[in-house]
């Protein structure tokens, strides 16, 4: 059995649990027991074996657009679960999108990893500075309210990344990241995108829009020409164009180089240019995967008196 996260408080763990236990999708991981002391969470969880999808896509020697929209069909179709729910996940990233198994003719995708998602609420504001620098969306950095557009920016750059095998907002540092994501600077180079379909640029194109309201919803997307052809010409569009596999190998070679084992999400720490310093706690590494159990040590309470 893995060791899982140690020291977590007990309402964080709990509000985990509580939207896990909503959850029976066959494209999310699920919550089958709870087992739980003064000390520790023991959470069972569905057995994972395929890896994570961009590690599987990296082992082919190439991929069409169709191959790759039946991935995203499968992605899309947890996160409009989700958001259907008032649920979002807000840390959706390639280390988040696992294969329940790999060695099989359809391999199924499955979301992990709810650490940082929320049951949102009408009349509610949430807002949060937490999440991975180069998937987040510029609302997050900003501090303005979130909302499940929040998760359709991350498939913005998961979708863009998983065509040319570049992050559309990659600085050299995470600050400068954080700078090109709130500027919302892309853009579709040529060497990279010359086996793109214009029909999946679209589909990126209202995804990466810095105007929350203004995205396509997980629904939207399933019906997008591109992920639901309306024309024979646009089904053969999408079956002769391919992701740029060399591209895409670099990155996924590279992603795992700077990131070790499963990831970890991080605290925002905006860069002075952005004009923020905000007081933020360490966030939890992600919950484990590819294992029956996982064990969640609390923080012991605080006795009367005592607190800070």
């Amino acid at each position: 059995m893995r060791r899982g996260r140690p020291g977590l408080e007990r309402a964080q763990v709990q509000r985990e649990v509580s939207i896990l236990r909503q959850l029976q999708h066959p494209n999310i991981l699920r919550l089958h027991e709870l087992f739980s002391s003064p000390a520790e969470v023991v959470l069972v969880l569905e057995l994972i074996r395929g890896g994570e999808l961009f590690d599987f896509i990296a082992e082919k020697e190439m991929l069409s657009e169709e191959e790759a929209i039946e991935f995203l069909v499968q992605i899309l179709s947890g996160v409009e679960y989700l958001h259907a729910r008032l649920i979002a996940h807000f840390d959706l990233k390639p280390e988040n999108i696992m294969l329940q198994d790999k060695d099989v003719p359809k391999p199924r995708i499955k979301i992990i990893d709810f650490g940082l998602a929320q049951q949102l609420q009408d009349g509610i504001t949430y807002r949060s500075l937490c999440g991975t620098p180069q998937y987040i969306a510029p609302e997050v950095i900003n501090y303005e309210p979130l909302s499940p557009a929040t998760d359709m920016w991350s498939i913005g750059v998961i979708t863009y990344i998983l065509l040319s095998g570049l992050s559309p907002f990659q600085g050299e540092t995470d600050a400068e990241t954080l700078s090109n994501v709130v500027a919302g600077a892309y853009e579709f180079e040529e060497r990279c995108f010359s086996q793109t379909s214009e029909l999946a640029k679209d589909f990126i194109r209202q995804l990466l829009l810095k105007e929350p309201q203004c995205r396509m919803s997980a629904a939207e997307c399933l019906v997008h020409p591109w992920i639901k052809p309306l024309s024979r010409k646009q089904a053969l569009s999408r079956s002769r164009s391919s992701i740029n596999m060399r591209n895409f190998r670099k990155f996924n070679a590279r992603r795992k180089w700077k990131v070790p084992g499963c990831g970890v999400p991080a605290c925002l720490r905006s860069p002075p240019d952005l004009g923020r310093d905000p007081h933020l706690r360490p966030l939890p590494l992600c919950p484990p995967i590819a294992f029956l159990q996982h064990r969640v040590r609390l923080q012991p309470p605080v006795p009367p008196g005592e607190g800070g």
